[in-house]
């Protein structure tokens, strides 16, 4: 069945098709690919009227998206090692590897998260299309630790409308370079896609949406810290750019910290590691932690010795 989603825009004029990509890749995980397939196939309407990708929007302007229903997957499942830590009728919580992609795109449909998912778990959403079934939010490939996944679609509409409204509580650690001097602080800068490298995003106020991570230093050391993040938005790499903005890029990240971190095979040392929300159907409180990885306990005594 398709889904008809509304928005009624208030901000500076702007493309449709660049609107739509900030609000979809954020709410709904759909890729730029897919949001310009939507537009073509006329299931974009502006004030009841099907417009092409190169409409301005206007204040006050109505938009209405109808997203297709989803095609046969072409997915293959895959048996992929990762721990689930909780599962019910409704979502499941797993603990994603460091290393692991979440889901497939074009022309690499293997061996990701949604890959195991399918080999493992017999009924998935289906609003995010095929090749994103039950992805509710994203964390770096190298990035490890918490991540929801929804099994019907009506869990996930609910927790879609959740992290919007911000009733997900989500908890990082981080590895940091330099000795951040707050014990603890909050980076309110909006985040928008890079002007020059597509791959990477800024803090800019150009096509952006605000963006706020509060931090507390855990622990000091001679040129690093290790760092709580809590996030009240989820912007795509947004810890990651928030602490490069404030000259503490996280250890291991090869697009925003130094050019000789791109040499740490580990890649960041950044880790979703706490998780507290309401059960979408049953509303029950739910609080679920991933410790720390191996391989982060083994960092720090480097550094500290």
């Amino acid at each position: 069945m398709e889904q008809k989603i509304k928005y009624s825009f208030l901000s500076e004029p702007i493309r449709i098709d660049k609107y739509l990509v900030q609000q979809l890749t954020d709410d709904y995980n759909f890729s730029r690919t897919y949001i310009q397939k939507i537009i073509e196939q006329k299931k974009v309407k502006v004030n009841e009227e099907v417009v092409n990708s190169k409409y301005i929007l206007q204040p006050n302007d109505t938009i209405e998206v109808l997203i297709p229903e989803p095609e046969k997957l072409d997915t293959l499942p895959e048996d992929i090692d990762f721990d689930i830590i909780y599962e019910d009728n409704d979502i499941l919580v797993i603990n994603k590897p460091n290393g692991l992609v979440v889901h497939p795109a074009p022309g690499n449909l293997s061996g990701t998260l949604v890959n195991g998912l399918l080999f493992r778990i017999k009924n998935l959403s289906s609003i995010n299309g095929v090749l994103r079934p039950g992805i509710v939010h994203r964390i770096d490939k190298n990035t490890n630790g918490l991540l929801i996944v929804a099994k019907t679609d009506n869990a996930h509409k609910v927790l879609v409308k959740m992290l919007g409204e911000n009733k997900i509580y989500k908890e990082y650690i981080a590895l940091v370079h330099g000795v951040v001097e707050s014990n603890k602080g909050l980076i309110d800068a909006p985040i928008g896609r890079h002007r020059t490298d597509r791959k990477k995003m800024a803090v800019t106020e150009v096509n952006s949406k605000r963006a706020i991570t509060k931090f507390e230093v855990l622990k000091r050391f001679t040129k690093h810290s290790l760092l709580k993040c809590v996030i009240d938005t989820g912007r795509t790499h947004q810890i990651r750019v928030h602490l490069s903005y404030i000259n503490h890029p996280v250890l291991g990240d090869s697009l925003y910290s130094y050019k000789e971190d791109s040499k740490i095979e580990y890649g960041q040392y950044l880790h979703a590691h706490k998780l507290v929300f309401n059960h979408p159907i049953t509303n029950k409180k739910l609080e679920f932690v991933s410790e720390i990885p191996d391989e982060f306990n083994v960092r720090i005594n480097m550094i500290e010795n």
